[in-house]
């Protein structure tokens, strides 16, 4: 994997303990997240008890999905599940409590970044406040900031079997915030049923309205959608993107396009497409030369979270700390912070991993 940055000199790690108190010491980017998909299943009973309509099917899905270890069936079933979460946040007031339970979450994990995407194109389904359910959320981050080191932007995000019309709704509440923290545009759902071609006039409006483009794309195992995502929607990043390690003409697209892949493992064993992680094309792609990222995806909807994706990259596929350094240092520059942001976080990674295990510098 291509490395374009100076490597400091890393201690020796020699224990898979030590390894972990490593990876906790690091400052963190998390770059493909979805707020709805971070809810845990005590915010859920908390949020159900208040309406009361709901609170058995809660009870009684959430035993289910400990009982099945958060694993669904397929894609399709994992989208109800995105759903019925969703329906549960009913309020500005509900989509700001659950921002504060994931802000506090990340800086946990010393995550010091984080892109995440709102549903806009689910919220405006649910006739709800686009710009109420933005500004609650949206404060609870400024507050956050203000008391810990964790940085965060948003991802507007349609849903694309909703059609153009619903995309330029969502584009435009994002044009609307882009001065508040809302740094890109986006579009994730049914491939299928909302084919990339459709949206391609509406990535170069976002453009053009200063807004950064990503996609999510290849989430299955069709490389096809992605080939029109990459050369009709041009986006920065893809969500997901495992599908391209079956063409090796899409992998070129990567590489000759300098495109990263927001790769989320666990998501992807949950959600049905692979049985082992062991199958996952992850490693395939990094060695192809891709760059890579690594990402949750939904963390409480697959009981994981950014340090167990981490984890989960070292026991599978045996990546060490270079190893670990340089899906760090991906997600730095595939994010949307400032050049000068970036550049204080990769010295701030740089002091980190050439300390003594289990120390992060401020």
């Amino acid at each position: 994997m291509r490395d374009p940055f100076p490597r400091p000199a890393i201690h020796d790690i020699d224990s898979a303990q030590s390894l972990e108190a490593w990876i906790h010491a690091l400052p963190k980017v998390e770059l493909h997240l979805h707020l709805e998909g971070s809810v845990q299943p005590e915010t859920l009973r908390e949020l159900s008890r208040v309406k009361g309509r709901l609170e058995r099917e809660t009870e009684a899905w959430i035993r289910q999905q400990e009982e099945r270890n958060f694993r669904y069936g397929n894609l399709a079933e994992f989208l109800n599940a995105f759903k019925l979460v969703s329906l549960l946040l009913e309020s500005p007031s509900d989509y700001a409590l659950v921002t504060e339970r994931l802000l506090q979450s990340l800086a946990a994990q010393n995550v010091r970044y984080a892109e995440i995407t709102l549903s806009a194109g689910v919220i405006l389904w649910k006739r709800q406040s686009l710009p109420g359910t933005f500004e609650a959320v949206s404060e609870v981050a400024r507050r956050f900031e203000s008391v810990a080191p964790l940085k965060v932007r948003w991802i507007f995000d349609a849903v694309r079997q909703f059609g153009t019309d619903h995309a330029r709704e969502v584009l435009g509440w994002a044009r609307m915030f882009r001065g508040r923290d809302v740094v890109a545009f986006g579009i994730g759902g049914d491939e299928e049923r909302g084919p990339a071609e459709l949206f391609k006039d509406v990535y170069q409006e976002a453009r053009n309205d200063g807004l950064h483009c990503i996609a999510h794309a290849g989430e299955g195992h069709n490389p096809a959608g992605m080939h029109q995502a990459i050369r009709l929607l041009k986006p920065e990043r893809i969500g997901h993107g495992i599908a391209a390690a079956r063409d090796p003409e899409v992998v070129q697209l990567l590489r000759d396009h300098e495109i990263p892949l927001e790769i989320c493992l666990t998501s992807n064993i949950s959600t049905g497409l692979f049985k082992d992680v062991r199958d996952h094309p992850m490693k395939q792609l990094w060695d192809a030369g891709v760059r890579v990222t690594l990402n949750t995806d939904d963390p409480a909807l697959f009981a994981t979270n950014l340090e167990d994706e981490f984890a989960l990259a070292t026991r599978v596929f045996g990546f060490g700390p270079a190893e670990i350094m340089t899906l760090c240092q991906n997600a730095i520059e595939a994010s949307f912070m400032t050049e000068n942001e970036k550049r204080e976080f990769r010295t701030r990674l740089y002091q980190a991993a050439c300390g003594p295990p289990g120390q992060a510098n401020p």
